[in-house]
């Protein structure tokens, strides 16, 4: 569905990007990932003709990305575009006229639509008058609504609280299941690894890691261990150390150690191990890892 290769892209004497290449496979929900200054916006406006690349190919389904394509995409940008002075179903309605839905369609798929993310009783407010978080549903609404092949969303969970955020996921998951493919420009790990099947983190304009979300995760040590102790950890070459405050912390395994050797090892030296427990390497301790202190906003 998106193929990117050797793209680069440069502002003035400003390298932002240098050779990215990647691909994202129709029916897939693609993580685009990355701190501040990465260049993940720039990749998407470069995708959708917004700029013009320095170099390479840039293709949604086949060919470079042209508005009469704009039916078969949906794209929500990070800044909210939406006509403040408008009623929120008068604002739904329109975007649905320009997707190509008759009067009546657009009415009725925003009343729904409303009705499934508890707005139905906000139809007829200006959208001025909406939070943040309610703003973010109706701009998702409109993205939505012509059922597109491509989904972009860029930071989708931005205003919303844990319980509105959950409702996103299933929403996004419903996309994917009609048969759309998503891309997500996101910074919650945990909707990545619930909703991503691959993923890219994106630094300093180059891709740092590119796969399958288990891949990445077997690339920066697949396994890891939670522990609280008592005592010094020795220094080894089984394992190294992600975090470690105030007696709590999180190990990623060598390859081939296992977490029944590590802590064998752990007690042996001398540490005290009160709880001990063994996982995958999480997303969210890789993205520190790659990205550090870096903002991780955009």
């Amino acid at each position: 569905m998106v193929h990117v290769e050797h793209f680069a892209m440069a502002f003035g004497n400003t390298r932002v990007i240098e050779d990215l290449s990647f691909d994202v496979r129709v029916g897939e929900t693609f993580g685009f990932l990355g701190s501040n200054g990465s260049g993940k916006t720039t990749t998407i406006r470069c995708l959708l003709g917004i700029f013009q690349p320095s170099a390479g190919i840039l293709h949604i389904n086949g060919r470079p990305f042209k508005p009469g394509q704009s039916g078969e995409l949906g794209y929500l940008p990070e800044e909210r575009g939406l006509y403040k002075k408008e009623s929120v179903l008068d604002a739904m309605s329109y975007f649905g006229r320009l997707k190509g839905l008759s009067a009546r369609e657009a009415k009725q798929w925003s009343l729904n639509y409303l009705e499934r993310v508890g707005l139905a009783d906000k139809a007829s407010l200006q959208l001025e008058k909406l939070s943040g978080g309610q703003q973010q549903k109706v701009q998702l609404g409109v993205t939505i609504m012509n059922h597109p092949a491509l989904l972009i969303l860029d930071e989708p969970a931005k205003g919303f609280d844990p319980v509105n955020r959950r409702l996103l996921m299933d929403i996004i998951d419903e996309q994917k299941n009609e048969g759309s493919t998503v891309v997500m420009v996101t910074h919650q790990m945990d909707e990545v690894e619930r909703l991503c099947d691959r993923i890219l983190l994106l630094k300093d304009g180059r891709a740092r890691a590119y796969g399958a979300v288990s891949d990445v995760q077997e690339q920066f040590g697949g396994n890891t261990v939670q522990l609280s102790y008592e005592g010094r950890l020795p220094v080894e070459d089984s394992f190294t150390v992600i975090r470690d405050n105030l007696g709590h912390a999180e190990l990623s395994l060598a390859n081939g150690v296992k977490p029944s050797a590590l802590l064998r090892s752990l007690v042996e030296s001398g540490v005290i191990v009160s709880s001990f427990t063994s996982s995958r390497r999480s997303l969210d301790s890789i993205f520190v890892e790659v990205y550090g202190a870096q903002d991780e906003g955009e």
